[in-house]
């Protein structure tokens, strides 16, 4: 009886321990069902562009400096004054000119009242000569007389000619006293705006000193460079879409206005230059880029709706083939209406979870909205 209750007691232990060792496999954890609204990534084909930087600059800019050398007695403007052509914006001290010029004018007179006094005498001489020629005919006068008359008529003509030239080098000397004069007045070239200032009164001025600088006042000019291999498909008249960072409401359309014959041999880049429309918030010396257009290209789009931020980085919710969502870190490109251009980070036909808001649905299974 002992030996039986052994037996069974063994046989139970047997039993339990190979309960213990089972290798029935486990029940793998519910997935969580989320509902949301589904869209899927399109493949689509899109303007290719190359851009382009630069900087804004006025159509016309001058830098004004003196063309003599003088002191400077006032200057009377001051950056972001609006100027007008012809207006005076700087005068030197022209107390030494204007003697020069005063002097040239009176010895202009002089030669003048010189040459008035000539040309009488000339006149007189010229009658003179004409009566002894009468008298010669009617062989009343010796042939020395009339010799010495003829030389007297020669003598005041060509003292006339004489004084004329010299007047006539007063009056060059004394143009060019009027223009030295008229130097000490630096006026504006066009009208614009005066964007710097260079010079106070008291200070010396030197041909080839900046005073003042003026840009012209209308439109700017974005100075893009433009890749070799881009410029085929740039020509005059094309509208052009110009962006500026510091700016991102303004989104002006510029045109092309001239393409500069030679490229640089550095940068292998060629000039080109874009008209950009008038704008109060537009400066000259802006940085600015410029999209050239590069025929097409294959471009990922998906809505913007479906991109959302985890911390700094834009990601999306993609599904897997079981519906599952995975976050995914995306790079995102150029905006496109509705949709947003995605660089890397999802292929084409792949399904996304749409406005997925703050929800954390990475690992869920979504079941879409109808």
């Amino acid at each position: 009886m002992k030996m039986f209750r052994w037996i069974l007691s063994l046989a139970v232990a047997s039993a339990a321990l190979a309960g213990c060792n089972s290798t029935a496999p486990a029940r793998s954890p519910a997935v969580e069902t989320v509902q949301a609204r589904v869209v899927e990534s399109r493949q689509e084909q899109v303007a290719a562009t190359v851009r382009a930087t630069g900087t804004l600059h006025a159509r016309e800019s001058s830098t004004l400096s003196a063309q003599v050398m003088g002191r400077v007695q006032s200057v009377l403007v001051r950056e972001g004054d609006s100027v007008r052509a012809g207006q005076t914006l700087v005068m030197l001290d022209d107390s030494t000119l204007k003697a020069s010029a005063e002097q040239s004018e009176a010895a202009v007179q002089a030669a003048a009242s010189q040459q008035i006094a000539a040309q009488k005498n000339a006149d007189l001489a010229t009658s003179t000569l004409a009566r002894y020629q009468q008298l010669q005919a009617q062989k009343s006068v010796s042939r020395q007389e009339m010799d010495e008359v003829s030389r007297r008529a020669e003598a005041a003509s060509a003292q006339v000619d004489a004084l004329r030239a010299q007047a006539n080098a007063m009056r060059a000397q004394q143009s060019g006293a009027r223009a030295m004069l008229g130097y000490t007045r630096i006026v504006a070239p066009f009208a614009g705006v005066v964007t710097a200032r260079m010079i106070d009164p008291g200070a010396m001025a030197a041909p080839g000193v900046p005073l003042v600088q003026i840009d012209s006042a209308g439109s700017l000019q974005l100075q893009a460079t433009v890749p070799e291999s881009a410029i085929r498909s740039i020509r005059p008249g094309m509208k052009i879409k110009v962006a500026l960072d510091s700016m991102p409401d303004e989104d002006p359309a510029g045109t092309v206005s001239q393409i500069l014959p030679t490229a640089d041999p550095s940068s292998h880049s060629v000039l080109v230059k874009i008209d950009v429309p008038t704008s109060k918030t537009l400066r000259a010396g802006m940085y600015a880029t410029a999209d050239i257009p590069a025929g097409t290209r294959q471009a990922i789009a998906v809505p913007r709706s479906a991109i959302v931020q985890r911390g700094s980085l834009p990601c999306a919710y993609v599904l897997d083939t079981n519906g599952v969502a995975q976050l995914r870190y995306v790079t995102v490109g150029a905006n496109r209406g509705d949709a947003v251009e995605v660089l890397s980070g999802i292929a084409a036909s792949e399904k996304l979870v749409d406005q997925p808001g703050d929800r954390d649905l990475a690992g869920k299974r979504i079941e879409a909205q109808p």
